[in-house]
């Protein structure tokens, strides 16, 4: 019924940049909150980012000043935009939604796939 589907992952050098695409599709009512969330190997997947449908965003301490999270509702789509990356930021990250759709009188937490981001030294 609905689908998340990440881009914009890749291998890059410290110190590059990089932005992440999330697009919901599906039978979407609405979209409370998206959020970005990451995890590298061998370690707990950690949420990194999050905006409302109002803009309304918050940020672990990881990535604040370095990474900004946008939605543009519209498009059902929310972003991360990473500068200054770092090999520790190297993990699959996740999108994550919180939609309401036709089907559910209520809002449902989805996820994507993820998208790997390497970060090379």
């Amino acid at each position: 019924q609905v689908q998340l589907v990440e881009s914009g992952g890749g291998l890059v050098q410290a110190g590059e940049s990089l932005r992440l695409s999330c697009a919901a599709s599906g039978s979407i009512v609405k979209i409370n909150e998206m959020s970005w969330h990451r995890q590298g190997s061998g370690n707990q997947r950690e949420l990194v980012a999050s905006t409302t449908r109002e803009g309304r965003t918050r940020y672990a301490d990881s990535g604040k000043g370095r990474f900004t999270i946008s939605i543009d509702n519209a498009k059902n789509t929310v972003y991360l935009q990473m500068y200054g990356l770092k090999p520790e930021d190297t993990a699959v990250y996740y999108c994550n939604a919180a939609i309401m759709t036709s089907s559910l009188p209520y809002t449902f937490s989805y996820w994507g796939q993820g998208t790997q981001v390497t970060v090379s030294s």
